[in-house]
């Protein structure tokens, strides 16, 4: 199965492949980005070695997808979208992106999901997205609400970081919802 490009105003949504070593460990050093992510900072690139072979695993097993969010105008990659616990058969998938703080707050994450969220529905032909967001990211909050997701409630200790347990709000957006507002 070729790994699906995407393409959006300012961005290509591209497969993350070795060439990417360096930004990908850019991006996941950075502790603004992982501090809601779900892990620690990365240390060494070989973390990153092993995060982008996770990425190509995941794909070619068909249990989730990562995009590299190509800067049209730069070539650079500046984050990453993708889909984790993707289950076709059950027709769902949560959705997960980070971004270089240089870039938060100019609407660019919202550009990308909103190519990732059609692809979704509109090719893979899944019914749920969901999310998983730490309650002190209200911005990660703030922008999948911009498009339809829906609080489903809070999931206690689900998140273990840093050396303890943290807490999350679960949301999800269905297909039938999404199709009202296109």
């Amino acid at each position: 199965m070729t790994f699906p490009m995407l393409e959006t105003n300012r961005f290509m949504l591209i497969e993350i492949e070795n060439k990417h070593l360096d930004e990908i460990y850019q991006i996941f050093s950075n502790e603004d980005v992982t501090k809601y992510y779900g892990m620690s900072p990365f240390t060494n690139e070989s973390q990153a070695k092993v995060m982008i072979e996770s990425f190509r695993t995941r794909f070619e097993n068909k249990q989730g997808m990562r995009w590299g969010i190509m800067e049209k105008e730069t070539n650079r990659l500046i984050g990453t979208i993708g889909l984790n616990n993707l289950l076709l058969s059950s027709k769902k998938t949560e959705i997960g992106y980070d971004l270089l703080p240089t870039y938060w707050g100019k609407g660019m994450m919202s550009e990308a999901i909103n190519e990732v969220i059609t692809y979704c529905f509109q090719t893979l032909s899944l019914f749920r997205i969901g999310a998983v967001i730490f309650p002190e990211n209200i911005a990660s909050s703030k922008v999948i609400e911009k498009f339809g997701f829906q609080k489903e409630g809070l999931l206690r200790g689900y998140i273990y970081q840093n050396e303890e347990s943290h807490n999350v709000f679960v949301y999800s957006l269905l297909k039938t919802d999404w199709e009202k507002n296109v």
